[in-house]
């Protein structure tokens, strides 16, 4: 294990021996965190936290730490990470709240830039990208694959599906659907079209792609239909279309609503 003698870390710590610790970071009693995990300058590792393997975790983080929440009375809840994230420098990770799920919770392979804050009670999936400035409130799920860009605020409770790209210096207070484009500040806010190039890095085909730009069309630049009529137009029209269905599912189980209006396909 290397641990730098100006860190400080509690006997209750569990720390696998492989681990590295650099200058005044800190970590505190209920931390476990798992081997090859790198642990930068004056990073706070604080109440119950586990960090997997493999993580990269950048100076001046701060994971753990209590929720901004003013219902939190220090109820024992959690953070827990899982492995190969890459959180850089003066990143912010909350613990949950007994009102919700009581931990905050994310996935493998992700990658959260400088100065990301991610509140209580959050669900982020794997291969997910946060840039630099990345603000999510409680209570938010961020589905695999998604990227988020610079700057972003996205309201408590919100959804972002799988695959969707979101431009930066965005507002975001409704769920983002899976695999589509979106950019614009709150009210004004458009779906822009597939995430084709996402898509295909992701390893879906051709055909897929084109399947879901139907679906596109049909949900987002039809306003003219209801929001069930667009639903099952595109079902109808892209049978046997699984990425469709998960689309279309996700409208259905929204309790906050789906950002539909549409823009021009790139």
């Amino acid at each position: 294990m290397k641990i730098h003698p100006t860190a400080v870390i509690s006997p209750a710590a569990q720390l696998h021996e492989s681990v590295t610790v650099g200058p005044y970071a800190v970590i505190e009693d209920g931390a476990t965190i798992g081997a090859d995990t790198e642990i930068g300058s004056h990073a706070l590792i604080s109440g119950r936290t586990t960090i997997g393997a493999r993580n990269t975790i950048g100076p001046f983080t701060c994971i753990g730490t209590p929720p901004q929440d003013l219902k939190y009375k220090n109820e024992p809840t959690e953070v827990v990470i899982g492995d190969d994230n890459i959180i850089r420098e003066y990143v912010s990770i909350h613990r949950g709240t007994a009102g919700d799920r009581k931990v905050t919770t994310i996935g493998n392979n992700n990658l959260l830039m400088a100065y990301v804050h991610v509140a209580h009670d959050c669900v982020l999936g794997d291969h997910i990208v946060l840039a630099n400035g990345v603000t999510l409130g409680g209570h938010i799920h961020i589905d695999s694959k998604a990227i988020i860009g610079g700057i972003v605020a996205i309201h408590q409770f919100s959804r972002i599906g799988a695959y969707a790209y979101i431009g930066g210096m965005s507002g975001i207070n409704k769920d983002i659907p899976p695999y589509v484009i979106v950019s614009g500040m709150r009210r004004q806010i458009r779906v822009l079209g597939i995430n084709r190039v996402g898509l295909k890095r992701g390893g879906y085909d051709d055909e897929t792609i084109l399947q879901l730009g139907r679906a596109y069309k049909i949900i987002f630049r039809k306003p003219e239909l209801l929001l069930e009529e667009a639903l099952e137009r595109a079902l109808t029209e892209t049978p046997d279309c699984e990425p469709v269905k998960t689309l279309v599912q996700f409208f259905r189980d929204s309790k906050r609503g789906v950002v539909r209006k549409g823009g021009d396909e790139e």
